[in-house]
């Protein structure tokens, strides 16, 4: 068999197993995370998010809500290089997002073994 035909029915099938690996897996919510900012962003979501009273406080203040803080550890960006510090109970991460009125905000997590804290939010 020729090289044109062999490569012909490799891509085809390669094409039909990747559509199938689409479709099954994204139908079941499989989510890939292999670059380090996703993995922080979901094993915080994974543990749930516990509330500081510091943070309570500022989510009164109605300048940002929790909706905000949700988007921020969906689409957020960790900001490794003020990030992954020992803190009592685990390791703080600094997370940089927006609100719904697109102003920039910083959120501090402190990410334990089974829960992860909301410390603070603070505007940038």
């Amino acid at each position: 068999m020729q090289f044109k035909y062999r490569l012909a029915y490799y891509l085809f099938g390669f094409m039909i197993g990747g559509f199938f690996l689409y479709y099954i897996l994204g139908a079941k919510g499989a989510e890939f995370c292999y670059l380090p900012n996703c993995r922080v962003l979901k094993n915080i979501r994974i543990k749930g998010l516990v509330i500081s009273k510091e943070a309570q406080h500022t989510l009164k203040e109605n300048w940002v809500t929790q909706k905000d803080v949700d988007n921020t550890l969906h689409y957020g960006s960790v900001d490794f290089s003020n990030s992954n510090k020992p803190e009592k109970g685990g390791k703080l991460y600094i997370i940089e997002g927006k609100t719904v009125n697109n102003e920039p905000i910083n959120i501090e997590v402190i990410n334990g073994d089974d829960k992860a804290i909301l410390k603070n939010i603070k505007k940038k």
